[in-house]
């Protein structure tokens, strides 16, 4: 068997940016059906990781550098999650890699979740904190970050969730061109169809809008400056 530690310096060595783990117990008031252990039955922790989403992408005049990194980050994501369980089975630790953007509709809340909340286990992991905007924003990179999670049978040592970040300065509800974040949960659908879609002028499909993302004055991390 192998160590919380060992287990992170893992994921980071696969690819990952940042690495937490999350004991299950944290998912309480996970929505029913997509709680972890509805996944796995068996499942006690849960390995969150992030990869760093290039920060440029927001500041072009096309939408297609931000959209094109997001589909290969996607593919990314995937494989590290692929990779780490079979490195984990190699150490007797049965594991299930979580899809990055896979959604199923949820007919209780009306909305589409993942199979487990990407984003709450990193919260539940220690790698950030969840912001007005509904984005996870953490320390070293702010909100641009990419999220992933395997799910195993072994308890690990979890690590201390972190302080809210977000200063619910408003900017991101202000700045919504469809009012989205009126409401405390985002109205999922009506940002969706608004950002998501195709171009039909260039014939592709891409992501037209990531304004709260722009705006956020923690898009970039506390612990991160870049010049532009």
């Amino acid at each position: 068997m192998i160590d919380s530690k060992q287990v992170k310096n893992l994921a980071i060595s696969l690819g990952a940016d940042l690495c937490g783990i999350a004991d299950v117990k944290s998912f309480s008031e996970a929505p029913k059906g997509f709680h972890p252990t509805d996944v796995l039955p068996s499942c006690k922790s849960v390995i969150s990781f992030a990869c760093r989403f290039p920060a440029g992408t927001l500041f072009c005049n096309s939408s297609i550098p931000y959209t094109r990194v997001r589909n290969s980050i996607t593919a990314k994501m995937d494989a590290i999650a692929l990779d780490l369980c079979i490195e984990l089975e190699k150490h007797q630790i049965l594991s299930v890699p979580i899809p990055t953007n896979e959604s199923l509709w949820d007919n209780d809340t009306e909305r589409y979740r993942s199979i487990i909340s990407l984003k709450h286990a990193a919260q539940a992991a220690g790698l950030g904190t969840i912001g007005r905007h509904s984005l996870l924003i953490t320390p070293e990179f702010g909100s641009m970050v990419w999220l992933g999670a395997v799910l195993c049978c072994q308890e690990l040592e979890p690590d201390e969730q972190k302080e809210p970040i977000c200063d619910l300065c408003q900017r991101c509800v202000e700045i919504c061109p469809v009012n989205a974040l009126e409401q405390q949960e985002i109205n999922q659908l009506k940002c969706w169809e608004y950002a998501f879609g195709n171009d039909d002028k260039r014939q592709v499909w891409r992501i037209a809008c990531h304004r709260c993302r722009d705006i956020c004055p923690y898009n970039l991390g506390i612990q991160n400056f870049i010049e532009c």
